[in-house]
């Protein structure tokens, strides 16, 4: 089955093209001006065609906590902003800390049949950090990294061991960077608004020690690593400094990263309660320098849908997490490519072309041949973020109001239509 899109602007690593995009059945057949084929057609004039974006980073919930999300409510959530790709993290109940779970995540994911879902393994059974999880059967069950999120593995020795276990199966530690007793059961960036709210704080040390941490092992392994959720300047000039070394590293930040500040918790609104915390101007700024001069490869959303009753409750007790893979691109293009920071070539790269580099994935680009997981966008498209609008379970986001470009009109995963605006 063929599928054109006429009229739009086609963004590539190389820049942005007028021309038309033929596909036929899974595939990206002819980038060509002019292009005249009997079949159905997409006018995209005035928008915007990129490849689609993958989100290397989210809590798809199911299974275990179907309450605040689940792989058909996620997949919508996920297609509606514009993701042909999402990886899921492993802190379900149970754990996918084996081949029957990640058979179970790929075999719903196959039902719904919107994105494409991509199960990642726990380090460590249990994310307990005791001993490795069954990793090489975990990636014949579908598994594209592991990772123990929400939680480091703080054993240096069994960090090593999975490391060194993963890279024989070609697949990467994503860590989630926090020394758990520096932490101390802190709710938010440890600076002034932490003291003027009385709200325990969390110092960037806790994040910046285990990411030097992951970084020594991989530069004394020569085996690749990959950060999560880069929240800190410190962080970002660590990394930075090792892949001057020529570390094999790579790294991630969140939009919540570069767009806020610390200074949201002065309202005590739970739904600005996330981890890493949002931290500091001076980190804001880093961060996007980061972004800027390719110490950080991916935009991820570490999209963490909750129900009411988790964030409806006192700021210490609320749940880490921001609901944001509906949010994502309209926050980057509005506060990087609109700024300067970026273009959109590099955005798109930083959305979808790293990302499937890093985890080895098929797609991110658009060229004859490739798949066709396509995004198609309009810049111009002025709106206010309405959480009571989002497809996902999930409203707990802090952008609720803000005004932003770039809604997503197509999402197109495997050449046929998942989403029309």
């Amino acid at each position: 089955m063929k599928l054109l899109i006429k009229n739009g602007v086609i963004v590539t690593k190389k820049g942005e093209i007028k021309a038309d995009l033929l596909i036929d059945g899974k595939n990206i057949a002819k980038i060509a001006p002019n292009i005249e084929e009997n079949c159905k057609t997409i006018d995209a004039s005035g928008k915007h065609v990129l490849a689609g974006f993958i989100d290397m980073h989210v809590h798809l919930r199911e299974p275990g906590f179907e309450g605040k999300e689940d792989i058909e409510s996620g997949s919508k959530a996920s297609v509606a902003g514009g993701f042909t790709q999402v990886c899921c993290m492993p802190n379900t109940n149970p754990v996918c800390d084996n081949a029957v779970v990640a058979t179970y995540i790929k075999h719903r994911a196959d039902e719904v049949n919107l994105c494409k879902v991509h199960p990642i393994g726990s380090i460590t059974k249990g994310e307990q950090g005791e001993s490795l999880s069954d990793i090489g059967k975990m990636k014949s069950a579908g598994i594209v990294a592991i990772s123990d999120d929400g939680k480091s593995v703080e054993n240096s020795q069994i960090m090593r061991l999975a490391m060194e276990y993963a890279n024989d199966f070609g697949l990467k530690c994503l860590c989630h960077c926090e020394d758990s007793a520096l932490a101390d059961g802190g709710v938010v960036n440890e600076g002034y608004n932490s003291t003027v709210t009385g709200l325990k704080g969390i110092l960037r040390a806790s994040e910046d020690i285990m990411i030097a941490r992951d970084i020594a092992l991989s530069e004394s392994l020569n085996i690749p690593v990959h950060i999560c959720h880069v929240s800190t300047y410190s962080g970002v000039e660590i990394i930075k400094s090792a892949k001057a070394r020529g570390v094999k590293v790579t790294a991630e930040t969140c939009p919540h990263y570069f767009v806020l500040t610390d200074d949201i918790i002065t309202t005590y609104d739970t739904n600005t309660k996330v981890n890493p915390p949002v931290r500091e101007e001076k980190d804001k700024k880093a961060i996007i320098q980061g972004l800027k001069d390719g110490t950080l490869d991916c935009i991820v959303t570490d999209h963490a849908p909750h129900s009411l009753k988790d964030k409806q409750v006192e700021y210490n007790l609320a749940a880490f997490g921001i609901s944001g893979i509906e949010t994502s691109f309209a926050l980057s293009y509005t506060y990087l490519v609109k700024t300067g920071v970026l273009s959109l070539s590099q955005l798109s790269e930083k959305m979808s072309l790293s990302p499937a580099k890093v985890l080895g994935l098929e797609g991110g680009k658009l060229e004859e041949g490739e798949v066709a997981d396509i995004t198609i966008v309009d810049l111009n498209d002025k709106y206010v973020i309405d959480s009571k609008k989002f497809l996902s379970k999930g409203k707990n986001t802090p952008f609720n109001g803000y005004e932003v470009y770039g809604k997503v009109c197509y999402t197109i995963v495997d050449g046929t239509i998942k989403y029309k605006a």
